[in-house]
């Protein structure tokens, strides 16, 4: 694996020696002999891991950290504090700072390029989730970054996995003054208990009495619904090489024997804001995809997702040979909705169409807003005569009860007209079958409109 390290220290030979043993890994590696020259550096995205002293001169480390986590534009760059303060106060100075990690000297070659790869991956997945989720800006949902920001870590979910009771209350005990904790003393139980327990994160103890501690962590990392809740692992103090295995696996951070309150919250309160941080990235790409294909008024699905599926499911339907029809409907009168009580009433109508749509169809059939008052439903594995059916009773649901609009003020009297169409031949494509039903929909308005009328081809 391959990352831009960047190594921030105002003694050149401190630089010297970590720039030769991060590349000997075959990381890139950049430098900076202070404070404003590294965040120069992370403000043009040069970097993908920041390695920072803390004992500089004009701007010392912690001051360099919590301007970093307090831009946007920077502050999902993993940073790891790497400095001869070996104190649980320093530690947790730095975290509070927003560091990712605090390293002391001198730190071994092992710890050192662990640590770097595991925030090397963490920030790939990162990265991949914000490039997503950039087009969300311009489509205007709320910048994650903005929110992670002024997130503190707190009110979390947290489950503890120890089979030592005793362990277990003591850890609980020191983070129930900010968090929701929870405690799993049979670690058989434990992956059961984490997948239906919607945590932000799981703190587990390596030193369980039957079962393998990391190999639970890697339970999880497997779970599809526990992939991505943050991991911090227990370990006793002369532990480490569980430890670095761990870190190889998929834990995000780990503490080692005894522990010290204010520094397990720290790290509680980092895990727990950067899961919150990627859930708002995920739910950004989410709703950008949804908006991408579903029309903003009704929530059915718009048009051009409409023509790219209906190729495909013509496309299946003809290769099985199974049936596949397509209906047309049309608001009848629309327009004088429009005129005569304004644009928001005919939204409300709309909106309240779509409704009835949706429940009168069934899940595999793909409803859209076509364009105007002009909507399209396909109907998978459907022939003509139970479409036909369908359609005569949406069309009776239409018409036999008003629609409210301005909020319940006011009711109109709606109907429609529907054409329809099926897969005949096999050069039947989605444009000719849409054609036909739109045919069918002329003569359906033709003859007096509020009515079904089918393809007669």
């Amino acid at each position: 694996m391959t990352a831009r390290v960047l190594v921030v220290d105002d003694v050149p030979a401190n630089v010297k020696l970590l720039e030769a043993r991060l590349s000997a890994e075959y990381f890139d590696v950049s430098t900076a002999m202070n404070g404003a020259e590294a965040l120069a550096i992370c403000a043009k995205a040069e970097c993908d891991i920041v390695l920072l002293d803390v004992m500089m001169p004009d701007m010392d480390g912690f001051e360099v950290c919590r301007r970093l986590k307090s831009n946007p534009a920077t502050h999902h760059i993993p940073v790891v504090m790497v400095t001869a303060l070996d104190h649980p106060s320093d530690r947790v100075r730095g975290l509070d700072a927003g560091a990712d990690d605090f390293l002391t000297k001198p730190v071994s070659d092992i710890a050192l390029i662990a640590r770097v790869r595991s925030l090397a991956r963490l920030k790939m997945m990162t990265d991949e989730l914000r490039m997503r989720a950039l087009t969300s800006k311009e489509i205007g949902i709320q910048d994650a970054e903005n929110e992670a920001i002024a997130d503190a870590g707190r009110r979390g979910r947290v489950l503890i996995v120890d089979d030592r009771v005793s362990s277990a209350e003591r850890i609980a005990c020191m983070l129930r003054t900010e968090h929701t904790v929870d405690i799993e003393t049979n670690p058989g139980e434990a992956l059961f208990h984490a997948a239906e327990g919607n945590y932000d994160l799981l703190i587990v103890s390596l030193a369980l009495e039957n079962v393998d501690g990391l190999r639970l962590c890697s339970q999880v990392r497997s779970l599809e619904r526990t992939r991505n809740v943050p991991i911090l692992a227990i370990s006793e103090n002369d532990d480490n090489a569980r430890m670095l295995r761990g870190l190889e696996i998929g834990i995000n951070d780990y503490l080692m024997r005894p522990i010290d309150k204010n520094e397990i919250l720290a790290r509680a309160r980092t895990q727990v804001r950067k899961k919150r941080y990627t859930e708002r990235l995920r739910d950004n790409v989410q709703q950008s995809i949804e908006m991408a294909i579903t029309d903003a008024l009704t929530g059915l699905f718009n048009r051009r997702y409409m023509e790219s599926h209906l190729t495909s499911l013509v496309e299946q339907a003809a290769a099985r040979g199974k049936p596949l029809t397509a209906l047309v409907l049309d608001i009848d009168f629309f327009k004088s909705i429009n005129d005569n009580h304004g644009h928001d009433a005919g939204d409300d109508v709309l909106r309240e169409f779509a409704v009835r749509v949706r429940k009168s169809i069934r899940g595999i059939d793909l409803a859209c807003r076509y364009g105007g008052e002009e909507f399209v439903i396909i109907m998978p594995e459907t022939d003509m005569a139970v479409a036909a059916i369908v359609a005569e009773r949406l069309r009776r649901r239409i018409a036999s009860e008003s629609f409210p609009i301005q909020q319940g003020a006011g009711a109109l009297e709606v109907t429609i007209s529907i054409g329809i169409a099926t897969l005949d031949t096999a050069d039947d494509n989605a444009g000719s079958i849409l054609k036909r039903a739109d045919q069918a929909l002329y003569r359906a308005k033709r003859d007096g409109r509020n009515r079904v009328v089918a393809d007669a081809a």
